[in-house]
């Protein structure tokens, strides 16, 4: 293992359970455990899976240029929140590219946290400062002052009920309060990146480890077992949820990513706003689109995707869909492209056939919107 690698507050815990540790984010974080990512997957599926997500990134906004501040810097429109309401939302370069998916969380009137992800915390923490002369705000990069829980899957608030002191059942999704689990003061937030209700808990990091501990012990007659990265890619890509630096990336657009709906083009001015307008004017030429495989086969990212005959570009995000029992990905193909089309996936010099697929490929969760 890479020795300058980080450690988020509950690498011990991962190691004690038998994880393994894999590196990723500039973190040693936990692939799988001994139960397997099938396993894992099935567990969120069905009863509660908890994912160790302290690698992600929170930077904090504050100050009366708040709002304005991150109304320029997203592509959505944060305007529209309330105190206590999350938001999805996107950093974009002047020219339309994505720096970065995140959450816009609004903690006051003048007071926003943004969540991002961890393998690009630098280079959104440089982004966002980079913009900030301008506006009366206070910037404060809180990642390493946070540990963050994800537990997620249809038993999540059965589960996490008794150790809160808030409602969750009147916790809309994309709503969070802060309160207190078991005795740690912290955000207790209804998102997730499974497509399963769920809950994510930013805590002390000190409090982490304990907090993760008495979840297990909680949950474990409710079906309740740790789950690692593997586990969280194939429940993403099943209800369609982007990728950083595989379905999303500086070289993409939100328009081209099929995000058009975080892109709020008629409020003040943000950054990226003049090409995305440009862009929706001229019309698109690729468009993100789901797929499925109709034979087995893993269509693993970077793999050639071949649509009317012809190499369109690389499988973006590729697994074997556990729920599904078939081979689905994404990948960039002609914006005229529509689900039914034919396509295929050359694995080890064989072109798999398959299908054009609308998002999700997986409908059965138990996430309420």
């Amino acid at each position: 293992m890479v020795s300058d690698l980080k450690r988020t507050p509950l690498y011990d815990a991962h190691v004690a359970l038998g994880a393994k540790m894999v590196p990723f984010a500039g973190f040693e974080m936990p692939v799988q455990y001994p139960t397997g990512i099938t396993r894992e997957h099935e567990a969120v599926r069905s009863a509660a899976g908890m994912f160790d997500v302290s690698h992600m990134g929170e930077f904090m906004v504050e100050g009366p240029g708040a709002l304005a501040f991150v109304s320029y810097i997203t592509s959505n429109d944060p305007a529209q929140l309330a105190i206590g309401q999350v938001q999805y939302s996107v950093f974009c370069l002047p020219d339309g590219g994505i720096v970065d998916d995140l959450l816009v969380y609004r903690m006051g009137e003048q007071r926003f946290r943004l969540v991002v992800n961890g393998a690009n915390i630098e280079k959104d923490w440089a982004h966002v400062t980079g913009l900030a002369a301008e506006f009366d705000v206070q910037l404060t990069d809180e990642s390493d002052d946070i540990g963050l829980i994800a537990l997620q899957g249809p038993a999540a608030e059965s589960i996490l009920q008794p150790l809160v002191d808030v409602d969750l059942s009147s916790m809309g999704f994309y709503w969070f309060a802060e309160g207190h689990v078991d005795g740690a003061a912290g955000v207790i937030s209804r998102t997730g990146y499974t497509g399963e209700a769920g809950f994510e808990l930013y805590l002390p990091p000190s409090m982490t480890r304990a907090v993760w501990d008495r979840l297990l012990e909680a949950g474990a007659p409710h079906g309740l077992i740790p789950a690692g990265l593997g586990s969280r890619d194939s429940l993403r890509l099943e209800v369609g949820y982007a990728l950083y630096g595989n379905d999303i990336d500086e070289g993409t657009t939100p328009l081209e990513a099929g995000l058009a709906w975080l892109v709020r083009l008629g409020k003040d001015s943000f950054v990226g706003q003049e090409a995305l307008l440009a862009q929706k004017e001229a019309g698109l030429d690729r468009r993100l689109r789901g797929f499925k495989l109709a034979e087995r086969g893993f269509p693993r990212p970077g793999y050639d995707l071949i649509y009317a005959g012809e190499v369109v570009g690389p499988v973006r995000s590729g697994t074997l869909s556990p729920s599904l029992g078939c081979g689905i990905g994404t990948a960039y193909l002609p914006a005229d492209a529509k689900p039914g089309d034919a396509v295929s996936v050359r694995i080890r010099n064989r072109d798999i056939p398959g299908e054009v697929a609308a998002f999700p490929f997986y409908t059965q969760g138990s996430l309420k919107r």
